[in-house]
């Protein structure tokens, strides 16, 4: 009798360790859920930058306005009919007077950057 508690007991202990820590053990299990999760997350996170790119070049294939846009931002364009203005930068400190009573950042048509500032140069 004793005997066969001990040899239950042993095929228990093997069957519990193939069960916690084997191959196909629920450690791995767990371990491969967490791996799984992970890679859906960065998964997901790709699809959004990849949809925010088809809408880039959709918007750039369908219209010159992204052209424009991209082209005033990045490289400074300017149009033939505007003119360029661009007012050096003043501390807030400063009392020096301001030139065309706004600062480089207040702009009616909006600002290229700091310290620079477009305008239409056609008088109305």
């Amino acid at each position: 009798m004793r005997l066969a508690t001990l040899v239950l007991l042993a095929v228990l202990a093997v069957l519990q360790y193939t069960l916690w820590l084997g191959k196909g053990g629920w450690l791995r299990i767990w371990s491969l859920e967490r791996d799984i999760a992970a890679q859906a997350e960065k998964q997901r996170q790709l699809r959004e930058s990849n949809a925010i790119g088809h809408a880039d070049v959709e918007d750039l294939r369908s219209g010159l306005g992204a052209v424009e846009e991209r082209a005033r931002r990045e490289i400074g364009m300017v149009r033939k009919d505007e003119t360029f203005f661009q007012y050096p930068q003043q501390s807030r400190d400063s009392s020096a007077p301001r030139l065309g009573g706004a600062s480089g950042s207040e702009t009616a048509a909006g600002t290229a950057g700091p310290g620079t500032q477009r305008g239409s140069g056609k008088a109305d």
